[in-house]
């Protein structure tokens, strides 16, 4: 018995049945690039980066750099700024957005981004469909603008 097909363009057959990734987001049916395709690894460094350099700049100008603060301040911009508008300022800057479906994850799934994002491991541990673990657990996607 012949193995079916994937009708869908882009898609190719592995041996076990499964269905091969030719790009970072093809299993998620995005473009392999432009707008709406996964946003590269190093943009989302640079983004989170100059996020974390924003709470440490407010940190530093009003409670003496304190690291709990610093940490405190990165994790409710992304809380707030990921929840209701789907980017950071960061984030912005390097024209990546965060969507869970097709807007906004809102504040639930931007929380249980955010804390897992602290924890680093979900962060730096990436599956097979090119979203690292924090993603994954919150159903999340970063996209290029």
């Amino acid at each position: 018995m012949a193995a079916s097909r994937d009708p869908r363009p882009g898609h190719s057959e592995e041996p076990d049945g499964g269905i091969g990734d030719r790009w970072p987001g093809d299993r998620l049916g995005l473009p392999e690039r432009g707008p709406g395709s996964l946003a590269p690894f190093g943009r989302r460094v640079l983004a989170l980066l100059i996020d974390w350099g924003i709470a440490l700049l407010i940190s530093t100008m009003w409670f003496d750099a304190d690291p709990i603060v610093t940490l405190l301040i990165f994790a409710a911009m992304h809380i707030i700024l990921i929840g209701l508008l789907g980017v950071t300022i960061g984030k912005r800057l390097v024209r990546i957005q965060v969507v869970r479906g097709a807007r906004a994850p809102g504040p639930l799934w931007a929380t249980v981004r955010t804390l897992l994002l602290l924890v680093v491991i979900p962060a730096i541990v990436f599956g097979p469909d090119g979203r690292a673990g924090h993603d994954r657990a919150a159903g999340t996607t970063q996209l290029r603008m």
